[in-house]
């Protein structure tokens, strides 16, 4: 929610982008359903960045509830995922986020949260507190504003930034480009609070930076040292955008013209970082790119609703060529059966 990000259907970098901001997280797991295949995809990649988990087994006050048999099952997914030893030792807790408490143990009288924030605060370790170097910030995330501009979202990894501050930002490919901060910004439950400074650990969001990317490390002006970049996935599909030409074009939308359709879809480049948009022969269709199926039916489900109105092609994978090798993307499908079910 802090991250203020549209949905990207790909999830894996999206993932990754959130967890780079983080020291541990929360696994929260249903207890009537058990793990899901999405918490695999999720724990796999919190363990494989070496993140400290707290597993939260939640709504164990509905009648269903078998928290005593997903706390094992929770034990087996761990142990088919952890990279070394140390992560098979992690706290279980019991919750009911309606009821709003948490228990160490499920014989315990429910009473507050205070005992998820006290695992918190025993578990995982602080953010970093070195702001005696340079300021740096690897930007994980990015968010619009049409006064300010682009906004980076990041974790300070080192330093403290005020507004006002000549900064620099490297570019992936090496570039580096000199600012000043405009706005500042932290996160204070779901909504931002402007600030003067910040200072190493703490989530901003900084205005000020043009053509800034996810990936892109900010630092202060007078330090150019790079942070380590995050891989962005290239697009696998694409589909065309158009105006409308059916007989009844014009009943289902306010914004209909080839010149609004491509507004929209470059405004959504500032911030869709896996998003590609191309011209075609024609002015009224646009050639778009994405992560997959979902990832475009996203944008046009979120298009829509705001009054856009369009026509799309059925669509099909983004095919390259590498070394004369001609190469199409392909999906990687886990299933998890039961053993009666194996063979």
């Amino acid at each position: 929610n802090i991250l203020d990000t549209p949905g990207h259907a790909d999830f894996s970098g999206e993932v990754e982008r959130v967890l780079n901001m983080v020291d541990g997280c929360l696994l929260v797991i249903d207890a009537v359903d058990g793990p899901m295949p999405q918490t695999r995809f999720v724990l796999w990649h919190a363990l494989r960045m070496h993140l400290k988990p707290i597993v939260v087994i939640n709504k164990i006050d509905r009648p269903f509830a078998r928290p005593v048999e997903v706390a094992s099952m929770v034990q087996d997914l761990f142990l088919d995922l952890a990279t070394d030893a140390e992560q098979l030792s992690f706290p279980i807790l019991f919750a009911s986020a309606r009821g709003g408490y948490a228990l160490t143990e499920l014989n315990d009288q429910p009473k507050s949260m205070s005992p998820l924030f006290d695992a918190i605060l025993a578990h995982i370790p602080p953010p970093p507190n070195d702001i005696q170097g340079g300021f740096q910030l690897l930007v994980a995330a990015l968010s619009y504003d049409s006064h300010l501009g682009q906004i980076a979202v990041g974790r300070i990894a080192r330093g403290k930034v005020s507004v006002r501050d000549q900064i620099a930002r490297i570019a992936r490919d090496g570039t580096t480009t000199f600012h000043k901060v405009a706005r500042l910004f932290t996160f204070e439950g779901l909504s931002r609070t402007e600030v003067a400074d910040a200072e190493a650990g703490e989530i901003v969001a900084l205005a000020g930076v043009e053509q800034v990317a996810i990936s892109d490390t900010i630092v202060a002006a007078d330090k150019l040292e790079a942070l380590p970049g995050i891989d962005i996935g290239q697009p696998t599909v694409q589909m065309t955008f158009g105006v409308n030409t059916s007989p009844f074009a014009g009943q289902d939308g306010r914004y209909v013209t080839s010149r609004q359709l491509h507004e929209r879809l470059s405004n959504e480049l500032r911030t869709n970082v896996s998003l590609r948009v191309e011209s075609t022969d024609s002015a009224e269709s646009f050639l778009v790119s994405g992560r997959g199926e979902l990832h475009l039916s996203i944008l046009i489900e979120t298009m829509r609703r705001e009054g856009y109105e369009f026509q799309v092609s059925k669509p099909k994978a983004v095919v390259k060529v590498e070394n004369g090798q001609r190469l199409e993307p392909y999906e990687l499908l886990v299933l998890d059966a039961g053993e009666e079910s194996v063979g």
